[in-house]
């Protein structure tokens, strides 16, 4: 969700008035808040009356801004994830001047709210604090990095449960230089990591734990860990790590926290280690957190709650869309170089199976190690190890499936193969004749 803002500038729907129809798709309620550019909706999806938020940006205004990027970078972002604790994006509409993005709704408002009320009890802290470290670490292994974490942007659905949102000033994984470092200076003062105030390049993960830690500390103490009236006062507090906890709060957590808001990110808690922490491990449910290597989530896909729940998911227009190894958003928003996906997607009619076969055979004939997983699913290395990938295949409708393949690849020495891919220059060629073009011919057996 945007930043609430108030502003003169006209963003919303046709005629902005509550009962107007979104393409015969939503019903447009009332007006939620504004930002610079954009208009935030209460709406309901005439076919099944789920309630919705729709977000209407002007193209005008971003491209006028020089936020095109942005806004193709949060999108690129928010349909990738699919989490319990992550805001979710349905779909994109779009007419001749607007975008519209239809959002899950977050009926509790923003955490930001509540804990101004009030701080809360350590155990609420505890349980509001695994689900964003739930949802952190699952982003991180998306290769998607937050970078302006903050109780604003905390939302809370109608079971009180958290859901972060507002991916617009995120980072993904491509956007990191050869130094192994993120170096865009971005983020709210009083959550910023002393790394990105050292403008020395910062590791997108450890710089989100930093905020989570400032976070935690806002919600167990009811104020800020690093503050002054003094923006440069406030930074160096931040740089020095210089922070008081309240009198009430428990030997467990003041280490915890100590290990959070560490300056040195080299030795800050990790995800992984926080796992054994003594106060982060009270109550915490394991299966939240999710590990992820070059295997692949149905519930990315379709939603499932189950491997075998397949049977009648159809994914959108939109998600369809989105799957393709050429998604981007200059239809809509005008040229512009978008954020480039991690993992290759194609859509085709052919059977799983022999995706499958198809699959195995060029990368034996590539001199590749092969195994064969559970369902429709490959693993393939080769290069002694240097490549590795995963292939998924998944169903759309009953005419039409969805592979996805996702690799790693390091380089090869030069006197070896020189500028030799083995997906680029072996696999990717024999594969482009699975790709499903919409005026062909669907096979059915």
């Amino acid at each position: 969700m945007p930043e609430i803002e108030e502003c003169s500038s006209s963003v919303g729907l046709p005629g902005e008035a509550p009962g107007n129809s979104l393409m015969g798709k939503y019903e447009v309620g009332r007006l939620l808040g504004r930002g610079a550019f954009a208009k935030v909706y209460h709406a309901r999806d005439v076919r099944t009356g789920q309630s919705v938020a729709i977000k209407a940006v002007s193209k005008q205004k971003v491209m006028k801004g020089g936020f095109a990027a942005h806004v193709k970078r949060e999108v690129s972002i928010m349909r990738r994830l699919r989490h319990p604790h992550t805001l979710r994006l349905f779909e994109v509409l779009a007419t001749r001047t607007k975008i519209y993005f239809v959002m899950e709704l977050a009926k509790g408002g923003e955490l930001f709210a509540r804990v101004a009320k009030g701080r809360f009890s350590e155990n609420l802290c505890r349980r509001y604090f695994h689900q964003l470290i739930s949802a952190v670490g699952y982003c991180h292994s998306r290769g998607v990095f937050h970078r302006d974490l903050k109780p604003e942007n905390l939302l809370l659905d109608d079971n009180l449960d958290l859901k972060v949102s507002d991916f617009g000033l995120s980072a993904v994984r491509n956007q990191i230089r050869p130094d192994g470092m993120l170096h865009t200076l971005c983020g709210t003062p009083a959550y910023v990591a002393p790394e990105i105030l050292a403008k020395k390049g910062y590791d997108g993960a450890r710089v989100d734990i930093w905020s989570c830690g400032v976070i935690l500390f806002v919600l167990s103490a009811g104020y800020l860990p690093f503050n002054d009236p003094n923006l440069m006062v406030m930074y160096r507090k931040i740089y020095k790590g210089e922070f008081r906890c309240p009198k009430w709060t428990s030997p467990e957590l003041k280490h915890f926290l100590s290990r959070l808001l560490d300056t040195n990110p080299a030795t800050r808690i990790t995800v992984e280690e926080m796992l054994h922490d003594p106060w982060f491990q009270k109550g915490y449910d394991e299966a939240k957190f999710l590990h992820h290597d070059l295997d692949f989530d149905l519930d990315l896909l379709k939603g499932a709650a189950a491997e075998g729940d397949l049977e009648g998911k159809c994914l959108n227009a939109f998600d369809i869309i989105s799957f393709s190894s050429g998604f981007d958003l200059s239809g809509l928003l005008g040229d512009g170089s978008g954020c480039a996906v991690e993992a290759e997607r194609f859509v085709s009619a052919e059977q799983p199976e022999a995706i499958v076969e198809r699959v195995k055979e060029a990368a034996e004939e590539a001199g590749m190690r092969v195994a064969q997983r559970k369902g429709w699913s490959v693993r393939l290395e080769g290069q002694g190890g240097n490549f590795v990938a995963g292939m998924r295949i998944d169903r759309l409708t009953e005419e039409l499936v969805v592979v996805e393949v996702k690799r790693r690849e390091a380089e090869v020495e030069p006197e070896v193969e020189p500028g030799r891919s083995l997906w680029k220059d072996e696999l990717r060629p024999k594969l482009l004749g699975l790709i499903y073009q919409p005026d062909e011919p669907v096979h059915r057996d």
